[in-house]
């Protein structure tokens, strides 16, 4: 089973599982097709968005375990 962590960059985290981003969409990271964004890990997107980056990446894992691709 995958897992992510703070540290994975959102581009690796959409190629993990591209149904990752309604998640981020609906927490308001309306930037996921911005170049930048994903060079940007996760924690550093969720401090951005004003998210707290262990509930975020707790969120993510679930998601993973209950989808597996």
């Amino acid at each position: 089973m995958t897992q992510v962590t703070k540290s994975t960059m959102i581009g690796e985290l959409l190629q993990i599982d591209q149904n990752i981003a309604p998640i981020l969409l609906n927490i308001g990271m309306h930037c996921l097709g911005c170049p930048s964004s994903q060079m940007e890990t996760i924690e550093e997107a969720a401090m951005v968005h004003g998210i707290e980056p262990d509930a975020l990446v707790n969120q993510i894992n679930e998601f993973l375990a209950k989808n597996p691709a």
